[in-house]
């Protein structure tokens, strides 16, 4: 495709959440000092919220890197779960190999005794949960259940929750208002500014091979802000779109009729406006 043409090593602009691409824009910077303090300080709840393709998820794996070994960790990417499955999954995640067979109570009595090892140990346990806007209201009880399990002098678990906006939705209804009161700190991602675009820009061109002038002109810029609100994820797709778009004239710069002609081709983007 166009990556001989830009001079690329690899595509610039994958949606998938890739920490080799990282930028440290100011709002996700501000959310992992948020994460990092509030573990720190041994808290047993913290929630991350943000619009859809705000990279939520790839916060949450910055998060797991940069905790590294110093933490027992454990990633729940799909909690739409029944409770008796989400502690079975908690259970297989820290390696839990007995729990298979046991009902609710002896399942929670089995972690906790896991996570007493650990302390002893002197290992930090943290759970991160993506997507958790989608677990049910008993799920989030049985998650304060899991939550409940401490020492006179700290949590056993912390727990970090990634969703989208609806989670305090359903983290407002009364059923779950225990919870809700747990949660000392939250952070909201917003998206990138004008100027953060176009860092973002160069710095994955730039991760990925590219070498020369910037290649998003002023006027694409603009369109890039206008048709993704500074949401990342759709910043990429535009982005690549428009670089396939370019490279079929032959052109070595993407102007804003190529983000304009991404824009009209990609669901969920907004009007680039007009030049």
């Amino acid at each position: 495709m166009y990556l001989q043409h830009f001079g690329l090593n690899e595509f610039p602009f994958g949606i998938t959440p890739d920490t080799s691409f990282v930028f440290s824009a100011q709002g996700h910077q501000e959310a992992l000092n948020t994460l990092l303090v509030a573990l720190q300080c041994g808290e047993g709840f913290v929630k991350i919220t943000g619009e859809v393709g705000t990279g939520k998820t790839l916060l949450c794996r910055r998060l797991l890197q940069t905790l590294g070994d110093g933490a027992v960790t454990a990633y729940l990417p799909n909690p739409n779960l029944e409770p008796q499955t989400l502690l079975l999954a908690l259970a297989e995640e820290l390696r839990i190999d007995d729990a298979a067979n046991l009902d609710q109570y002896h399942l929670l009595r089995r972690i906790n005794r896991a996570l007493l090892d650990f302390a002893r140990s002197g290992k930090r346990v943290v759970l991160c949960i993506d997507e958790a806007q989608a677990m049910p209201l008993d799920t989030l009880e049985a998650l304060r259940l899991v939550s409940n399990l401490e020492t006179e002098k700290r949590k056993l678990i912390q727990i970090v929750l990634f969703g989208q906006p609806e989670l305090d939705e359903k983290l407002a209804n009364p059923v779950v208002r225990q919870l809700l009161q747990r949660i000392t700190f939250h952070q909201r991602l917003q998206g990138l500014d004008r100027e953060e675009i176009a860092l973002y820009l160069q710095h994955r061109m730039r991760v990925a091979g590219y070498r020369g002038e910037p290649l998003f002109s002023p006027g694409a810029l603009r369109a890039l802000r206008r048709a993704t609100g500074g949401t990342p994820r759709l910043i990429n797709v535009l982005a690549h779109k428009s670089l396939m778009s370019a490279f079929g004239e032959g052109r070595q710069v993407v102007k804003f009729q190529h983000v304009k002609g991404a824009a009209q081709d990609t669901e969920g983007a907004r009007s680039a406006g007009w030049w």
